[in-house]
């Protein structure tokens, strides 16, 4: 009887020995997906965000013609647009480039720029950036949309300009004119 006893016992000790190391396995494995999870989950909001608040349209090369490039998503606009008084702006590259897009940009300066207008090096972006209507994005989607446009494939495309009121401009442009 007591061998019955202390078999039972072994063989309890042993099973929640087992059920305890197949727990905290399933705990570490899916502290270890999460945050992969989380992240996939990111960048697909923020590309939701990015198509509803129409980033590509300004923001892809091809904008502003019949024949946007859709392979390139978010690379900047070679065509710009004059605020009269103001100079001439080019939708710049928003893939994380780092020599002509938001490469060197940490998320935080993303989100800044996004909802407050200002980009890193303190110049505020130009008024057709509607930064205005995106300052009333809660931290969760600024984050997603972030963490989207830093997993975009680089592009390296340079835009021209930006062009003061006073300088040559040597790209094609749209004016915004208020009517008379």
């Amino acid at each position: 009887m007591t061998v019955t006893k202390c078999g039972t016992s072994l063989s309890r000790a042993f099973l929640s020995a087992s059920l305890s190391s197949i727990a905290v396995s399933l705990i570490a494995v899916s502290l270890v997906a999460a945050p992969e999870a989380r992240a996939n989950d990111q960048i697909k909001r923020g590309q939701y965000l990015a198509r509803i608040m129409d980033c590509g349209g300004c923001h892809n090369t091809g904008a502003f013609t019949p024949q946007p490039n859709l392979k390139t998503p978010l690379a900047g606009s070679e065509i710009g647009f004059e605020v009269p008084g103001m100079g001439v702006f080019f939708p710049p590259n928003l893939t994380p480039d780092r020599e002509t897009g938001l490469g060197n940009w940490s998320k935080d300066e993303i989100i800044a720029a996004v909802t407050t207008g200002i980009r890193p090096d303190g110049r505020e972006l130009a008024p057709a950036m509607p930064w205005r209507s995106y300052s009333a994005l809660d931290a969760k989607d600024a984050v997603a949309l972030a963490t989207y446009l830093k997993s975009l494939t680089p592009v390296s495309h340079k835009v021209p300009g930006p062009f003061g009121p006073n300088e040559e401009k040597t790209a094609a442009y749209l004016t915004v004119a208020a009517p008379q």
